[in-house]
């Protein structure tokens, strides 16, 4: 477990989603504003909190909470395809409202991009999609060293909508320049 200081002096770390987390993951996943952009709607009770922990969470090759001395606050993960996808990712993370805004996420990616490299040996680049309009989270992509690479027009169907999605990435090479 790696820690980072957030631009409001927060310590944050990334560790494994535990079953005992289902009431820290209840914190964020029930919250229709951080719901918003992504794939699923604000769960209704805890034992959604508990199957995506038990799931998703667990069984995934890198998924971790995203805590705040200690406490999870967020969850991140990085997806790596298989056969001649191998060599890229895609980065996907959530965080309660109440830390928007404060460098914890754009400190949880930074740390995910490094630990993503370094656990897949044949991964070269790490994707970011993200929603035309969710302006933050784009932010939070640049300020990572991530390149806007262009619009997915209409590219996901999101709750019933079809969006156009923004493509970010980050490639082996760009962090070990740093």
């Amino acid at each position: 477990m790696e820690a980072e200081d957030g631009e409001e002096g927060f310590t944050i770390s990334l560790r494994p989603l535990e079953l005992t987390d289902a009431d820290d993951v209840m914190g964020w996943a029930t919250d229709a504003r951080v719901a918003r952009f992504c794939r699923w709607e604000p769960y209704a009770s805890r034992d959604d909190a508990v199957a995506f922990i038990r799931d998703f969470a667990i069984p995934h090759s890198w998924c971790q909470a995203i805590c705040v001395a200690g406490r999870p606050v967020g969850s991140i993960s990085v997806e790596v395809g298989e056969g001649s996808s191998a060599c890229r990712g895609e980065i996907g993370y959530v965080l309660a409202h109440q830390y928007w805004g404060k460098g914890i996420a754009t400190a949880a990616v930074r740390m995910a991009v490094q630990q993503g490299f370094a656990a897949f040996p044949a991964l070269r680049r790490i994707e970011g999609l993200v929603d035309s309009e969710n302006f933050g989270s784009q932010r939070v992509l640049e300020k990572c060293g991530f390149i806007r690479e262009g619009v997915l027009r209409k590219y996901m169907l999101l709750k019933g909508q079809v969006r156009d999605m923004v493509i970010f990435s980050i490639l082996l090479e760009d962090i070990m320049h740093e």
